[in-house]
Formats: structure tokens, sequence, C-alpha cells
């Protein structure tokens, strides 16, 4: 058992926009612990009230306990995971920039590879993960873990680019979007028709039509005022949430900048939880996070 480290942050709500009056939280980041190297990809179980966390070069996911306040190790190695969803059976879909692959993780803890290759050539380094309303699978594909041996393992791009990926229900994996450079975060609109992405590179988040198994538009929708946009959540309302160098910006549907909430490292991802879904949880550098706010995580396009 890793002890949970017992302590607090200030937390800084900045307005920018009118329409960010009444969007705060907590006055203080609970630093529910600390020690990664560079943690990345949270995701809430409600069934099992706990939170999973990747630490990938240190090569393990974490898992907190909202009951008891634990910190466990949930597997070690684990392929350098970085980022999780759940699908619609409450099963965990991880990427593995180590492994170079997309995995299931059953629920008798088995783990089933759902993709690890395109056209004959293996998968950079999946990053981040998503699940549509009709149960595909979408994730996004850069090159981090093959930069260096940090992440992952050094080696070539073999698919020809960072590409944004869909696997259908029958298994099937296509490429559904192929003009990134490095394609990051990802998330639904709440109601499944349009979805987001981030390039870290261009420090940019783009949105898309969702066409039943296909991607229109792509046009811009906020560009990153502080380092580059990682993870992005979306909450009730429909405004984007996204990780960057100063803490979380907030986005009203129409691309404007609302307010920020400043962390005191750089925040590489984040996800609604708890019992309400008003528990924000942040991946920062070394760290997980967490804070209530007064609004409540959007649904998962899947979601009743």
């Amino acid at each position: 058992m890793l002890e949970p480290l017992a302590g607090a942050v200030p937390a800084e709500w900045v307005r920018l926009d009118d329409r960010f009056a009444g969007i705060r939280g907590d006055s203080r980041l609970e630093r529910l612990w600390t020690g990664g190297r560079w943690v990345e990809g949270p995701v809430y179980s409600a069934a099992g009230r706990y939170v999973l966390w990747s630490d990938i070069p240190s090569d393990r996911i974490l898992r907190w306990d909202e009951t008891s306040y634990q910190v466990s190790v949930f597997r070690e190695p684990a392929g350098n995971t970085n980022g999780h969803t759940l699908d619609e059976q409450g099963r965990l879909v991880s990427c593995e920039h180590g492994n170079r692959r997309v995995t299931r993780t059953d629920h008798d803890g088995s783990i089933r590879v759902l993709a690890d290759g395109y056209n004959g050539g293996r998968l950079n380094s999946p990053n981040d993960v998503v699940v549509g309303s009709d149960g595909a699978i979408w994730f996004t594909d850069p090159a981090y873990g093959i930069d260096s041996d940090y992440e992952g393992h050094q080696g070539e791009i073999e698919v020809g680019g960072c590409h944004v990926y869909r696997i259908a229900p029958d298994g099937a994996l296509s490429i559904v979007a192929d003009d990134f450079n490095r394609p990051n975060g990802l998330a639904f609109s709440n109601d499944g028709s349009l979805l987001y992405i981030s390039d870290t590179e261009e420090a940019t988040i783009r949105v898309f039509t969702v066409d039943g198994d296909k991607l229109t538009g792509g046009e811009l929708f906020a560009e990153c005022g502080n380092g580059a946009f990682d993870g992005i959540r979306l909450d009730s309302e429909g405004r984007v949430w996204g990780a960057a160098a100063d803490g979380v910006h907030v986005y009203h549907p129409d691309g404007a900048l609302l307010g920020k909430l400043l962390v005191p490292e750089t925040v590489s991802n984040l996800c609604f939880g708890g019992p309400k879904r008003n528990r924000l949880f942040l991946t920062a550098t070394t760290s997980l996070y967490s804070l209530f706010t007064t609004v409540n995580g959007g649904r998962q396009p899947y979601d009743a």
C-alpha cells in the first residue's frame, strides 16, 4: 500500500468572461497523492468508487480509493500505459505506450488486445481513448512513447504519421483523422455528435462532427495561451475543460475562454467523478489532485 499525501494547496479560479460567474469550487486543491514522474490518464469508476491513473515513466497504474483515501498499485509493469476510459460494460480500456497498443481489461482481469497495428505497421504509442454511443473506441496515436525510452521504447513511426483511429464494434480499425501533428486528448460532446481533439504540438483544440464511423469538419476550436493542451473533458452544460501548463482552461461551447483553474503543477489530464460527478480529478506532473466544483461532469455518449 502506498501512503496518500494528506495536504492541500490553494485553488485559484480566474474569471475571464461574465459567463464564468457561478463556475467555481473548493478554495483548495486536495493533493491525494504525489511521487510520480509524469502522471496522466485519470478515470473514475462509479461502481468501484476509485480512480485509476498512470505514472508513465515508472511503468505503473495507480489506484486511489474514494472510501479510504488509500493509494495502491493497480498494475506494474503496465506497458507504460497512458490514457484510460471505461466502456459501456464498465471494462477498463487503456492506451499502452510501451506495447504500442490499445487493450481492454475484462472483468476477470484478463487483458485483451484491441489494436496494435495498421496496414502491417505497428501503432506509434496510443495516448488517449474514448468510447462512442455505438461502442466504438476512438483513440489518438502520437509518437511520444517512441521518441525515446522515457515513456516507452524508442522506435520508428511505421504507420505514416500520427493519426486518430476508430475501432469498430466488430474490431475493424480505421483512420478517422490524418492531418494532426501530435493528436493527444479527445472528448465527445454530451450527445455524441461532436468530437473535440487536441494537438499538443500545435497547442490547439479542433472540433469535428461525428458522421457515423467518420469525422467531418475539424475547425479550430481553441488555441492554448499557456503551454499546450493535453487532456479534455466536458461538463454537463457542454463547456470544454482543457488541461494546460498553468492549470485547466474552461471554454464555452462557442469557443470563448471563460476562465481558468490555476494549479501549481502542469496539468496533463482530468476527469469528473464522485456520486454526483461534481468532483474534479486532475493529474498534474507528479501528483493526483481533486476538488469539488459547482458544475457536474458531462455524461458519456453511451450512458442512458
